[in-house]
């Protein structure tokens, strides 16, 4: 698959790749992208600073019908804004979101987005 100048190895072979994402991964990754996105969009608008950000992902899936029953995330950024600051991130994030919004239309969405913990310097 290829797109503008980018090509992209998809796990279509029923007994998998390791080195290519399956098609949930690849939803998965998408969903990733639209929150780092959409943090990267609004940040400047409302003026919010942040070192970076880590976004993890978890899907339910039943079997039969093959579907996913819910995606949960949490976002995590290395910032020193308030905890108000970052529920207003959090807040334009979810609301305009195309991929997160789309999804969310179809299955259960939940997630948090919180401070990152930066861990303590090591002691000499």
């Amino acid at each position: 698959m290829s797109c503008k100048q980018a090509t992209l190895v998809a796990d279509t072979d029923a007994a998998g790749r390791t080195d290519a994402f399956n098609p949930v991964e690849l939803l998965l990754a998408a969903l990733a992208a639209c929150i780092v996105k959409g943090i990267e969009r609004v940040a400047p608008m409302l003026r919010f600073t942040f070192r970076g950000v880590e976004v993890r992902l978890t899907a339910e899936r039943q079997d039969v019908p093959p579907r996913l029953t819910g995606i949960a995330y949490e976002i995590l950024v290395d910032t020193d804004e308030t905890d108000r600051r970052l529920d207003l991130l959090h807040e334009n994030v979810r609301k305009y979101g195309t991929i997160s919004n789309t999804l969310a239309a179809a299955t259960p969405l939940t997630g948090r987005l919180a401070r990152a913990t930066v861990p303590a310097p090591a002691a000499d």
